[in-house]
């Protein structure tokens, strides 16, 4: 059997600096990461977790510093770089009035780079099976996270950035999302996180923002 070659991407922070309010969050902060890892980022409120992570999506840009996304600096590839990343914020992001079929819907549409995996085998994953049809505002805060982070399996992205993902999520399911991680670095994907629960995933190593 010919084994598969891993990607090779590389996420780089070099020298990266966030001021907000005139406070500065961090200063100086240099980490990188390759495929087959995960990243758990922990701090205080107020550290400047999610600053970091929007700095690392290049939706808002660092006081000082470069994120780099295999040697580039993401701001000179924007289009490339986005086309590599998902992102789930803090906020499940969903549309309360769709239901979870019809809200993974206009994500894959919103893709840049979809999978074929089919939508209601994707809630089924995240176990929402039978819940399909229904008005997502009529969901638990749990099941409306599930759907949020379904978009995860809908779509070929090397490198996953979620905030706060465990937010709402019983036991079974933060299994069940830390299992998915741990799939995603076997398979050479990497992701960066945010959360005031210990990640217990094989692939996972820490930093940690003081404010």
């Amino acid at each position: 059997m010919i084994k598969q070659e891993l990607p090779k991407n590389k996420l780089r922070i070099e020298h990266l600096q966030c001021i907000r309010d005139d406070r500065i969050l961090f200063d100086d902060l240099n980490f990188q990461l390759a495929a087959g890892q995960l990243l758990q980022i922990e701090g205080p409120n107020g550290s400047g977790k999610t600053s970091l992570l929007r700095i690392l999506c290049g939706l808002t840009l660092a006081t000082e510093g470069v994120v780099y996304w295999n040697e580039q600096d993401i701001q000179t590839i924007s289009a490339e770089y986005w086309a590599t990343l998902a992102y789930i914020g803090h906020a499940p992001g969903i549309k309360a009035d769709l239901t979870p079929l019809e809200n993974l819907a206009m994500a894959r549409a919103l893709n840049m780079n979809p999978n074929n995996m089919m939508l209601d085998t994707a809630l089924a994953q995240m176990g929402l099976y039978g819940f399909e049809d229904v008005p997502t505002r009529t969901l638990s805060a749990g099941q409306q996270r599930r759907v949020a982070l379904a978009r995860l399996l809908i779509n070929q992205a090397q490198l996953w950035i979620l905030d706060e993902p465990f937010t709402a999520l019983d036991k079974a399911a933060i299994k069940m999302i830390e299992t998915l991680l741990d799939n995603h670095a076997k398979q050479g994907g990497m992701a960066i996180l945010t959360s005031h629960h210990t990640v217990n995933c094989e692939y996972a190593s820490i930093l940690s923002l003081r404010s």
